[in-house]
């Protein structure tokens, strides 16, 4: 997605570790109208008919989700990385390696969000590692839920979780694929 891509190269930073910082517009401070262009564009990439959610892990999948489910009409499910007080009955749950956090990371969602009735989107902002969507998609199957896709704002392709859940054949459409991130700049594929 050009329009991403530019926002990337005009507002995008790298920092050591290949660390790519783009919090100013989406996942810290959020520009809702490009959100807005990244969800309609996953709503043509997909076949979203009879979806039930969109799925995502929070916090910095949420905005890209909230605006994604809005888009197509449906309500925004999203796992929480720690238990709390306020989720009741049965959970889901799927442990995971957080390399932002660098630690393991539990996975939750009560059983009363999804079942074996919905149709599920997946909506995140990154892909590097593939953990977070590894553990989503082990939710949407203990669920026994289908899967329609999952959908990424930015991946990482230098790394490996988009060549895993592609091999495994997950319907996975990113909006940005950067090949290359040091000190000289950002390459996406394709370009």
């Amino acid at each position: 997605m050009k329009q991403l891509r530019d926002k990337i190269r005009a507002e995008g930073k790298v920092l050591p570790g290949n660390i790519i910082k783009v919090d100013g517009f989406l996942n810290h401070r959020v520009d809702v109208v490009l959100m807005r262009d990244m969800a309609k564009e996953f709503a043509r990439e997909f076949d979203t008919t009879g979806i039930t959610a969109v799925l995502t892990v929070e916090a910095s999948g949420i905005a890209i989700g909230a605006i994604c489910a809005d888009e197509l009409g449906v309500p925004l499910v999203f796992v929480k990385k720690a238990k709390s007080d306020n989720i009741e009955g049965g959970l889901y749950r799927s442990d995971i390696y957080s390399y932002t956090y660098k630690k393991e990371v539990t996975l939750l969602l009560s059983r009363q969000w999804l079942g074996e009735n919905d149709k599920v989107l997946i909506v995140d902002d990154f892909l590097a590692n593939g953990e977070a969507l590894r553990g989503l998609v082990e939710i949407v199957e203990q669920a026994g839920a289908e899967l329609i896709g999952i959908g990424i704002a930015i991946e990482k392709g230098f790394q490996r979780g988009g060549k895993l859940l592609r091999e495994k054949g997950y319907n996975l459409k990113s909006l940005a694929i950067i090949d290359k991130a040091d000190e000289s700049g950002i390459e996406f594929r394709g370009e």
